[in-house]
């Protein structure tokens, strides 16, 4: 077996090694067919059940109400930026948005393309360090629905608790921390996620939403970007990306033989303790760039004194063996991607590294 990197890329991001070695195994001969998944009609009876079976893994896994459907679409989550307001956003009404940092924004700059949208909070006077405060939501009396980046990647915050909106419908793109922790799903009108992160490689989008609100979408919009669409024929209306399909569905497994949602929840805290400790008590060589109360469990955002001093860190870790721990390049620093698929052996081989370079250079 060759070394494996610790990787803590932010999308694409690891996966499980026992994911990466079935799908090996199966990869030419899949089930007894003499075919891969990758050759395969996407009509036949064995990709159906692939296909039928990710579903129902992540209704089981994500404690999913019957009266939602569950979608496998493919533009990543950055189409869903434009489909939901196409879909969802009616004239009359607003799109209202909690402007969070980077992935919010982008959102709600699609969304103004296609109708009225209004920002019910944001953080930006904190250079996006921090969730705003539930209680600091307000929202336009024609609110279509409220739009929410449950984690933001880039600044490294996360929701602790969600908001209730009432009879307003909440929309959450969950791209970076979907099943890292148990979620009410009936809270949301609808939940979207990129699979490259938690879910599986990248290709497949996972939209998870309630069936009235997709019961009819606009005459107007193309075939392809109407929700109906795909609801209808159970994301199979057009080729969908079959092996990203079957690797979710790997991925699900493994959450499953685990312990499922809560005890993944757990593994990630232990994970990210180890990180977030080191930073704390490091008498300020290290600085997180979160607020503590809104620190995210899947992206530990972090500074050091100087920009020099954060490239010869970015440099001696990956002489280590470590990979993506550059900050994103919109804001600098350093960052860490604790997804489930990253082994608790990874977090503590980082703290490890932390501590010798604080040594060195402290």
């Amino acid at each position: 077996m060759t070394n494996r990197a610790y990787n803590f890329n932010a999308g694409p991001a690891a996966l499980p090694l026992e994911v990466l070695q079935q799908a090996q195994r199966e990869f030419i001969d899949y089930a007894g067919t003499g075919m891969s998944i990758m050759e395969m009609s996407h009509r036949s009876s064995v990709f159906e059940g692939v296909n039928d079976g990710a579903q129902s893994l992540l209704r089981e896994l994500f404690g999913i109400p019957s009266h939602y459907k569950v979608l496998f679409l493919q533009g990543g989550a950055s189409t869903q930026f434009a489909m939901i307001p196409m879909n969802l956003l009616t004239p009359g009404k607003t799109a209202a948005f909690v402007h969070t940092g980077s992935w919010a924004e982008k959102a709600y700059k699609e969304a103004k393309l296609f109708g009225s949208t209004a920002i019910a909070a944001t953080s930006e006077a904190d250079k996006f360090n921090r969730i705003p405060a539930l209680s600091d939501i307000q929202l336009p009396a024609d609110t279509a629905y409220l739009h929410i980046t449950s984690n933001e990647t880039i600044e490294g915050t996360q929701y602790a608790a969600y908001p209730d909106t009432g009879d307003v419908t909440l929309i959450g793109d969950m791209s970076s921390d979907i099943l890292s922790r148990p979620v009410d799903v009936s809270k949301f009108g609808m939940i979207y996620a990129g699979a490259q992160k938690n879910l599986g490689p990248s290709g497949v989008t996972i939209v998870i939403v309630r069936e009235d609100l997709i019961a009819e979408s606009p005459k107007t919009i193309p075939t392809m970007l109407r929700y109906d669409t795909h609801a209808k024929n159970n994301s199979l209306y057009n080729t969908p990306p079959s092996f990203s399909v079957y690797l979710v569905g790997l991925m699900l497994q493994w959450v499953k033989e685990r312990g499922g949602v809560a005890a993944m929840e757990q593994f990630n805290r232990d994970k990210t303790k180890l990180i977030y400790d080191t930073i704390d008590q490091s008498g300020g060589f290290y600085r997180g760039f979160a607020d503590v109360a809104s620190r995210s469990s899947m992206n530990i955002t972090f500074r050091l004194g100087t920009e020099e001093l954060e490239k010869q860190f970015a440099k001696e870790s990956e002489q280590h063996g470590f990979v993506g721990l550059k900050g994103h390049r919109s804001v600098g620093g350093l960052r860490a991607s604790t997804y489930n698929a990253v082994p608790l052996e990874s977090c503590k081989a980082l703290a490890d590294f932390m501590g010798d370079f604080m040594k060195r250079n402290g």
